[in-house]
């Protein structure tokens, strides 16, 4: 592929990216995620439709852009919030969801509807908290007792879904997969003693005094990192995403104080680059003539999204939350795309998901992003709006939490 293609390519995927904010500002009433219409551009601008460009041409620009996605959804979690009560309760959920999951899509599979049911059992306990976080905050539905658990089943849902790619669709040897995970890890605690060690002397000083000059060492470390973890491998292999989103917690432990400031710069060149590209491209190559073929399957999977994902929340909170706020939780975590899309994607690459089905499962996402979010919000309208510094339920006021203690502004970004 030419310079000249790539260019050309990055042209018309940067009109779509400069365009989006535009038009979410122009259009208020059109209120879609950012990320919908980065995708629906790419749609326009793609081989199925206007063919600008080639996708092949920016893949590798587009793999650094999933590495951001992965590398931010990790920063945004705090490692303390699992040991908290709402991280113990969102775990026992996430674990009831891939459970059912399991067993929903082995039926699936048996019936010819899948063809390698582990990439769908992982996507249907996916949850969109990167991606909600401002119609979130704009609803204040990030406050109090629920603000706290619904923060918690969002972290949950993202961290265990990239473990579980990880472990089950990055390397075919089980064991070599567990060792990577294990490497990985050693990798992360590794990186929080160096901010230790670096804190006894000059040099972590210096780099944070320095980080607002154009020598930018915080920033110009963690694009660092983020390229050695996609160099491990010669393609895009899971593991390397899994490294994305452990890198991301541990780079907000290691920041310490200066971590508001390396959030803003990360936020700066992976949302104002990187990551758009990845969603443009991945517009691009979406199977648009699959979900024509198919459309009753993209009903499908998003059906088994909400029941999936977002039933178990009916159940596993209760006396804990209201019967409104339950609801609420449910359509919330069950709100997924941009794992989605990066399962979707690496299903393409690796061969272990049918192009039918991944594109099937962007447009659940996509539907999800634009319905159930909505749906919440008016179920909320239709209650009485919680104090925001409500204190935990009776049933877990034996149980104090620091977690909860601490505005959800401190757990995600």
């Amino acid at each position: 592929m030419d310079l000249s293609t790539t260019i050309d390519t990055l042209l018309v995927i940067a009109a779509v990216a400069a365009a989006t904010p535009l038009l979410v500002a122009l259009l208020p009433w059109l209120r879609v995620p950012q990320v919908v219409l980065l995708i629906a551009g790419g749609i326009v601008i793609g081989p199925e439709a206007l063919g600008f460009g080639s996708p092949s041409s920016v893949q590798v620009l587009s793999d650094l852009g999933l590495g951001f996605v992965f590398l931010l959804a990790g920063y945004e979690v705090e490692i303390a919030l699992f040991a908290s009560s709402p991280g113990r309760r969102a775990m026992s959920s996430w674990f009831i969801t891939a459970a059912v999951s399991g067993g929903v899509v082995a039926a699936l599979d048996a019936a010819g509807i899948v063809r390698a049911y582990v990439p769908v059992a992982i996507a249907l306990t996916t949850t969109a908290l990167g991606t909600l976080l401002p119609i979130l905050r704009e609803h204040d539905m990030l406050h109090g007792r629920f603000g706290h658990h619904l923060v918690a089943a969002g972290a949950v849902g993202e961290l265990f879904p990239v473990l579980a790619i990880a472990l089950f669709l990055g390397i075919v040897n089980r064991f070599v997969a567990l060792l990577s995970l294990a490497s990985v890890g050693a990798i992360a605690v590794a990186l929080g003693a160096s901010r230790r060690v670096l804190g006894r002397g000059r040099l972590l000083e210096i780099v944070r005094k320095s980080q607002h000059e154009t020598n930018q060492a915080i920033l110009r470390c963690t694009v660092l990192l983020l390229m050695v973890l996609l160099a491990a491998t010669n393609e895009f292999h899971l593991d390397a995403v899994l490294g994305a989103f452990l890198a991301g917690m541990v780079l907000r432990r290691w920041a310490g104080s200066s971590a508001h400031v390396l959030e803003e710069k990360l936020d700066a060149i992976g949302y104002g680059f990187f990551i758009p590209i990845f969603f443009v491209y991945s517009g691009m190559t979406l199977d648009i003539d699959s979900i024509a073929d198919a459309p009753l399957r993209v009903v499908l999977f998003l059906a088994l999204m909400l029941a999936v994902r977002g039933l178990p929340a009916l159940l596993v909170y209760r006396g804990v939350l209201r019967s409104r706020e339950r609801l609420e939780l449910a359509l919330i975590t069950a709100t997924s795309l941009p794992l989605l899309v990066a399962l979707a994607e690496i299903g393409r690459r690796n061969g272990t998901m049918l192009p039918e089905n991944g594109a099937a499962l962007v447009g659940a996402g996509v539907l999800s992003v634009l319905i159930l979010p909505s749906a919440a919000i008016a179920v909320r309208k239709r209650g009485k709006p919680e104090p925001a510094d409500t204190g935990p339920a009776e049933s877990e006021s034996a149980d104090p939490d620091p977690v909860e203690q601490a505005e959800p502004g401190q757990v995600g970004h």
